[in-house]
């Protein structure tokens, strides 16, 4: 044995096992073929014996073979197979050994007397051209196996591979037990050992679903009130906001059984299976009550009833639900079972699994704020090395709209840079790398890109940077840069949105002439465009349909909203006429000529300032706000944004709990010089006992 095979694996410290599948297929094969090729003698044609003394009267015969005194196998020439009435012979047992292997039989009564005869055929002939012959006994192993081998071959590979199918619990495992549940149970042997203070940034979900563990901690404090806990809760948010971390959480903290699956594993191609899984599942969670099912992106089974089917068509997706909602109301509300549920596509879901009495409950689960950000890479840079330069603020200033599972990505994108380049720990600009990377994709450091494209893109970033910078209500910039990244991405721009959830017509109007900034940059430097803008073009128009069509923000087509919040698959025709839908084309067309407009003659008369960024950037690729503010000055619509309003707060609060402890100590050392003052003049008051007084 090498060492190498001594050598294991460092990510999976157990040996690993090979799979023996390849070895049984490999088996059965080499079987099938021995079978075949032992059993071979039934291949060969019968003739007769009178036939057989012509063939060697011919000289066609090579030898003879005697088997078993009771039969002779019969292997012609070379020269006669050649032979025309031969050629369907020499076909058939090509394969099986050629031109050396027996071709015909034929049955004798005893071996004696065939002897005889043979000699009676070749008198006259040489003793050297005589035909040979051979006695051979022959077992009938072979005929047995032939038979009887062959089937019970086939019974010991099913054995295994049923076996192996149900991951060794036994032969037909999966087969027979299709309908029970796939669920991953953790109990106090595989305990979940995440707790809510590994989830941050959901304070306010946390504080919903902890009534859920006090309820299976300490469920006498709700029953003496008569309170009944709700039997389901359902984690709702985009992808990546922690609903699964979150209900891992609550398992660990509640310390109850947890039944972990996904809403797919409910789904199989055969009739009854999901509702039959269904029952298995809550027939086991009554075992183990008290207890959580946690079950995972519910709305592949759980949506709408009706909705992609067709007419009188039975889908297994629809019974499974109906077991589903028959099982929630089944179980008595003390019996300790709660369901919970994630998903982010809640408006799919079936009215009826929604209601009071299933999913009493929803929690939402929504991205994290400036604060929320702030804790999560907290809990992600626990592990992580990092210098003193790293300020977490400003990481959580400059990530916004990022879900937790993207912060984690950013951390650990951050701590792989760092030990690319042998650092001794994560820096502010490894931090920053890592964002780039995430938000722009992988640096095309050898892509190749000509003097004339990189002037387009240069100017074409300038034009949003110029833009951004001086429209009122645009998002301020954090860089501009033209190195290129991820796919097609020859440049990027990015800025820093503010974190609100309303917008004015303006601030939508701004926004859509910073993205048209670009666009309109070539127009006025090189008066031709170019198809750099394609992304630019689609979030406008994006922007203007939804300002015409969605949020009544047109005059002409007035306070309507075309927006369907339900997104009915039955919704094949608009929701208006074609008359209005001229309407809306044209007036979204004028929305976008009039931003374009607006931002073209910003930057004809910004023209001075674009070539100082354009120039610059073609020197330096990349382009900070301080950079802007050296080269064109401070932005005249100078707001405090969410970052300062974050930092200057907690300066604020800062500076106050400060103040509080200065005023603490002081009132503390006033105390003390009081009680010492106060010390001194009851000792200056002591009489001595042995000293008469003066008269």
């Amino acid at each position: 044995m090498s060492d190498n095979d001594n050598k294991r694996n460092p990510l999976n410290p157990k040996s690993p096992q090979r799979g023996y599948q390849g070895w049984i297929i490999a088996a059965l094969i080499a079987t099938i073929l021995g079978i075949t090729y032992l059993n071979k003698s039934t291949t060969l044609r019968d003739i007769s014996q009178k036939r057989f003394e012509k063939m060697v009267a011919d000289k066609e015969v090579a030898r003879v073979t005697i088997v078993n005194d009771n039969k002779v196998e019969v292997s012609l020439k070379p020269e006669a197979l050649r032979k025309d009435k031969y050629q369907v012979i020499a076909k058939e047992n090509n394969y099986f050994g050629g031109e050396a292997a027996p071709h015909y039989q034929f049955q004798i009564t005893s071996a004696e007397t065939f002897k005889k005869d043979l000699e009676k055929i070749q008198e006259g002939i040489p003793d050297g051209e005589k035909i040979e012959y051979k006695i051979e006994a022959r077992g009938d192993w072979s005929s047995w196996i032939g038979t009887w081998g062959f089937f019970i071959v086939m019974i010991v590979v099913m054995y295994f591979l049923l076996g192996r199918m149900s991951g060794g619990v036994g032969p037909g495992g999966q087969l027979f037990n299709i309908g029970r549940s796939r669920a991953t149970l953790f109990d106090a042997e595989n305990k979940v050992k995440i707790t809510f203070n590994d989830v941050a940034g959901l304070d306010e979900a946390k504080e919903e679903i902890k009534e859920i563990v006090d309820y299976l901690k300490s469920p006498d404090k709700f029953k003496k009130l008569g309170a009944k806990i709700p039997k389901g809760a359902l984690l709702v948010g985009p992808p990546g906001t922690g609903k699964t971390l979150l209900a891992k959480a609550v398992a660990g903290e509640a310390e109850v059984p947890f039944f972990s699956l996904s809403g797919s594993d409910f789904v199989e191609m055969f009739v009854g299976v999901g509702a039959a899984r269904v029952r298995d599942l809550f027939k086991q969670a009554k075992e183990k009550a008290p207890c959580i099912i946690f079950i995972d992106e519910i709305d592949a089974v759980g949506r709408s009833r009706g909705r992609g089917g067709m007419p009188g068509s039975n889908d297994e997706r629809e019974n499974t639900l109906n077991s589903l909602l028959v099982e929630m109301d089944g179980f008595a509300t003390d019996s300790g079972i709660i369901i919970v549920a994630a998903t982010n596509r809640p408006d799919v879901l079936d009215s009826a699994l929604l209601r009071p009495g299933r999913f009493d409950r929803q929690i939402s689960v929504d991205k994290p704020d400036v604060i929320g950000r702030e804790a999560i890479f907290k809990v992600h840079l626990k592990p992580i090395k990092i210098s003193e330069d790293v300020d977490i603020q400003k990481l959580a200033a400059q990530t916004p709209g990022f879900a937790g599972a993207e912060i984690a990505n950013v951390c650990n994108e951050a701590a792989l840079i760092a030990a690319r380049r042998d650092r001794e720990s994560v820096t502010m600009q490894d931090f920053q790398d890592a964002m780039d990377r995430v938000i722009g994709g992988l640096e095309k450091k050898n892509k190749l890109i000509s003097p004339e494209e990189k002037q387009i893109v240069a100017y074409h970033e300038a034009g949003h940077a110029v833009a951004g910078w001086y429209l009122e209500h645009a998002d301020p910039l954090v860089k501009v840069t033209i190195v290129p990244r991820g796919v097609a991405a020859l440049g990027y721009a990015q800025y820093l949105p503010r974190e609100q959830y309303l917008y004015r017509t303006e601030q939508l109007f701004d926004e859509m002439c910073m993205t048209l900034g670009g666009r309109a940059a070539e127009d006025v430097v090189f008066g031709k465009i170019s198809t750099g803008a394609l992304s630019d073009l689609e979030r406008v128009t994006k922007v203007a349909y939804s300002m015409v069509t969605m949020y009544g923000m047109n005059d002409k087509i007035g306070n309507i909203s075309f927006y369907d919040s339900k997104q009915s698959d039955y919704n094949f025709t608009k929701p208006y006429s074609e008359n209005t839908a001229e309407k809306i084309d044209h007036e979204v067309r004028l929305l976008v000529d009039k931003a374009y407009q607006h931002v073209l003659t910003m930057l004809r008369d910004k023209r001075e300032q674009l070539e100082i960024i354009a120039q610059e950037l073609l020197e330096k690729e990349i382009l900070f706000q301080s950079d802007l503010e050296t080269l064109i000055g401070k932005r005249p619509y100078e707001k405090e944004t969410n970052y300062q309003a974050y930092v200057n707060r907690r300066s604020r609060e800062e500076a106050a709990v400060h103040e509080e402890a200065v005023k603490h100590a002081e009132e503390e050392k006033r105390l003390e010089e009081k009680e010492d003052s106060d010390a001194v003049v009851v000792e200056a008051e002591v009489v001595d006992p042995t000293v008469e007084p003066k008269a």
